[in-house]
């Protein structure tokens, strides 16, 4: 496989790095400093987007039938939909999308693919999480373009259209598309995961099978051969992004079985020894580590309000998914590339699936 195919299968692993952030562990004490201006890039709040946003369609009044504002709490689009802007009241369901950022080590800044995308929902209600894998080939209607586009390059484009303006074209897309409000974001590079699983001394994981990669790509597209025999293993953050990120047997569904377990084994971790005070305490350490590598527009409040609640969330009441090819069928755009679509009838189900069947309100 190619430099450029390699390049993309990196950011899979990013989404187990994004996850802690939804776990309410490192993240309770890395993001204590994110209100502060970051040098490379800079972070675009939630709350104020409206100035950012696509030009909408003319509106004869300023409200809707329910008193939202038009601009304001919604985004009419041309086909009469409508994008919902308000943010999180902390108590109702609250929604991130995760991405990972496909950029190598001396790159900097939003303006690149996230070809990992996970949609992250908590709802305080049913005291439950909801997390779905989306691919990232998935063809979608992007907010303010007439064309439709891969999921990977919303980011990228909403980069290059304005800059800061990408996290909130890749939250828009989310919503449209998957008809779930949205409220945040993440984005991580591999570094970040290598950080964070160092800062709480490696993990430990346990496997049924034999991984044996011998052309596993390293981050300058050489090769890192990886072995690791079935059993348990304690991984530090190089070898846990390696664990989560081989390709080993050609498998995106057993890769994203590993990722799942990357997640997991960095909650337990942390809540079986204890560590959120040591981690609220190193704050500004934390901080000085992660802040190259990680971007968000949550505000500290929100951050303690989901770190207290998610924190203590039972693994029966996660329910995870990948949106495979028992949801989407492959397809070839007009210019000749590769793409898949989604299953008529299909998204729906798994949403509910995941979500819960109010996952729209």
């Amino acid at each position: 496989m190619g430099g450029k195919g390699r390049r993309r299968d990196w950011a899979w692993v990013l989404l187990a790095g994004a996850m802690i952030g939804l776990f309410g562990v490192v993240i309770l004490g890395m993001l204590v400093l994110l209100r502060l201006p970051q040098s490379s890039q800079e972070v675009l709040p939630t709350m104020d987007i409206s100035s950012r946003l696509p030009t909408p369609v003319d509106a004869r009044t300023d409200y809707i039938a329910d008193g939202r504002v038009v601009g304001v709490d919604v985004l009419p689009l041309q086909d009469g939909s409508m994008i919902d802007l308000r943010p999180w009241d902390g108590q109702s369901r609250f929604t991130v999308v995760l991405g990972g950022l496909d950029r190598r080590p001396e790159e900097t800044g939003l303006a690149h693919r996230t070809d990992s995308l996970m949609i992250v929902s908590i709802d305080p209600n049913s005291n439950r999480i909801g997390v779905l894998s989306i691919p990232r080939d998935l063809l979608v209607s992007v907010p303010g373009y007439a064309k439709r586009a891969k999921i990977n390059t919303v980011l990228f484009n909403g980069e290059g259209q304005r800059f800061g303006f990408g996290p909130t074209l890749l939250q828009q897309t989310v919503q449209y598309n998957f008809g779930i409000r949205v409220h945040n974001y993440v984005l991580m590079d591999f570094q970040a995961l290598i950080d964070i699983v160092d800062i709480i001394d490696g993990i430990e994981i346990t496997i049924d099978y034999t991984i044996d990669d011998p052309r596993y790509p390293d981050m300058n597209y050489g090769f890192d051969p990886l072995f690791i025999p079935a059993g348990t293993h304690k991984l530090n953050g190089y070898n846990a992004l390696r664990f989560a990120r081989t390709r080993h047997g050609n498998n995106d569904m057993r890769r994203a079985e590993r990722q799942q377990m990357v997640l997991y084994a960095i909650r337990d971790r942390i809540l079986s020894f204890d560590m959120i005070p040591r981690l609220i305490l190193q704050a500004p350490q934390l901080w000085a580590t992660l802040s190259d590598n990680l971007y968000t527009g949550l505000e500290l409040g929100q951050v303690i309000q989901l770190a207290l609640f998610v924190k203590d969330i039972d693994l029966e009441n996660i329910s995870t998914g990948v949106m495979d090819y028992n949801y989407v069928e492959d397809y070839t755009t007009e210019d000749g590339l590769f793409a898949v679509i989604p299953s008529q009838g299909q998204v729906g189900y798994l949403m509910r699936n995941i979500f819960g069947d109010d996952y729209n309100r």
